[in-house]
């Protein structure tokens, strides 16, 4: 393969990361969506009782990643995770968006 070959943009590393992360994202909320009854997250976000063991490592990677605390984040992690769930929501929404959009 030569130095100089060019990528085209689907076989792109960074793309592919992106195209995988984006299908992770849509998995992670449907397994949500399926899965959960809002009402039950009053008492704090357990998801292990409700996905899966098939569904679970994406769901937790998605979800995990998403709550990860920041520096200076002093939030508990029921907090987070809920905030992770809300951004979980927007990142599929915006895809399907984009996808729309193309």
């Amino acid at each position: 393969m030569s130095s100089t070959a060019v990528r085209s943009l689907d076989r792109d590393p960074a793309a592919l990361a992106m195209r995988i992360g984006v299908v992770a994202a849509e998995a992670a909320l449907a397994t949500f969506v399926r899965n959960m009854d809002v009402d039950d997250l009053e008492g704090g976000v357990a998801f292990e009782g409700y996905i899966s063991p098939a569904e679970m490592p994406v769901f937790s990677l998605v979800i995990d990643t998403l709550a990860e605390a920041r520096p200076g984040d002093e939030r508990p992690l029921d907090e987070r995770r809920a905030a992770a769930l809300n951004d979980l929501a927007r990142i599929c929404m915006a895809a399907k968006a984009s996808a729309g959009a193309a």
